[in-house]
């Protein structure tokens, strides 16, 4: 099961995983993930992962390709957050750290995760789409 869960900031992409995850669940995220790329210059995700267990093959080459396709494109992302308590996840999560470095990516513990969703919420300095939000308020 994949799920997409809300997040009061409109750039980040939130997700639930858990179970056995599904291509065209898969697939509904990748296309909020594009929807957000493409009303927003930067995007966040937080992905909350709950006793996942697999991906069907479906999912997984999904997956797989849309990741490949996704590496010209890693200045889009600004911070993902992964909230676990499942220890496997948080491995890969910090192996992706290394691999990715343009893109912040944090674990979180389950009990963490309205800390995760305010941390992905937070943009770049000089990257809001308002400009007073980031001090400027005109000449």
């Amino acid at each position: 099961m994949l799920d997409l869960i809300s997040h009061p900031a409109a750039h980040v992409v939130a997700m639930k995983a858990g179970g056995i995850v599904t291509g065209g669940e898969l697939q509904r995220a990748i296309d909020a993930i594009e929807a957000a790329k493409r009303a927003h210059p930067v995007i966040s995700l937080v992905v909350e992962v709950d006793d996942l267990r697999l991906m069907t093959l479906t999912a997984l080459l999904k997956d797989i390709g849309y990741g490949l396709t996704q590496l010209g494109d890693l200045d889009r992302y600004h911070r993902a957050a992964v909230v676990t308590d499942q220890a496997w996840i948080e491995q890969i999560a910090r192996l992706e750290e290394r691999l990715f470095k343009a893109v912040e990516i944090r674990t979180f513990r389950g009990d963490e995760h309205a800390g995760a969703m305010a941390w992905a919420a937070e943009l770049p300095r000089n990257s809001h789409e308002d400009p007073e939000e980031d001090g400027y308020h005109g000449a």
